[in-house]
């Protein structure tokens, strides 16, 4: 059977199932966040507090003052930048008074307690975010140069798939520092009084759903390590 330059096989090649349910799991859990997201962004908070509020209520509550919380423009583009120490909250939850809003937002807070603490899977995910980009901008690109010129089985393949895996790694890591945070974001928001217990589980529900889109893409990045590892992990050149 004919290999093409790229290592993918003309005719059948059952690997690409692997892409597939990646890919699948990976639309399935973004689809569900949004959905979740948009059913409780109209529940608005007894409380009646923004999701900017509650960023700024859990931060002084926790003793930080040295965290600034700002808008950001996108949808569900939240995040917590640690060289600036900034919480950046969307369009969608710096003014909103949604539950789902103030989920999110102090799922962010969350971030600022791990980095207050030093939480050590977040200074492992930290140290290792420009090894993840480079895995993810040059692995494959890496391993086709090194089938172009050497095949299948050539160092340069194996160096590809050695640098990709380091993306998969920085995914892996991800996983617990996610749902850390968002364990710390629903203790926050029931113990200073933003939400009701009613409201929590509904905010718990939103940050659940975002959880899933962690482990997708966990769950995708491995699948295409497998498949590398199937397609060239044991090959030889010619």
């Amino acid at each position: 059977m004919y290999m093409h330059p790229y290592g993918f096989y003309y005719g059948l090649d059952w690997t690409y199932i692997l892409v597939l349910i990646g890919a699948i799991i990976s639309i399935a859990a973004s689809a569900r966040v949004n959905s979740t997201f948009n059913r409780y962004a109209r529940e608005r908070s007894r409380s009646g507090m923004t999701g900017a509020q509650t960023a700024q209520t859990i931060l002084n509550n926790n003793g930080i003052y040295d965290v600034r919380v700002e808008p950001v423009r996108g949808n569900l583009t939240d995040h917590y930048d640690p060289r600036t120490k900034t919480v950046r909250l969307s369009e969608s939850v710096y003014a909103s008074t949604s539950v789902a809003a103030i989920g999110v937002a102090a799922h962010e807070c969350g971030h600022v307690i791990q980095h207050h603490e030093n939480y050590a899977p977040l200074n492992i995910r930290t140290a290792l975010v420009p090894a993840a980009n480079i895995g993810s901008q040059l692995g494959i690109p890496i391993i086709i140069v090194g089938l172009l010129f050497g095949g299948g089985g050539s160092l340069l393949v194996n160096i590809g798939i050695w640098v990709f895996s380091l993306a998969v790694l920085f995914q892996l890591v991800t996983l617990p520092v996610e749902i850390d945070a968002s364990r710390r974001a629903l203790a926050c928001i029931e113990r200073y009084g933003i939400v009701t217990r009613e409201e929590k589980s509904k905010s718990a529900k939103v940050l659940r759903a975002a959880a899933y889109t962690y482990v997708a893409a966990a769950a995708a990045s491995v699948l295409q390590l497998l498949r590398l590892l199937l397609l060239f992990g044991n090959r030889r050149d010619d």
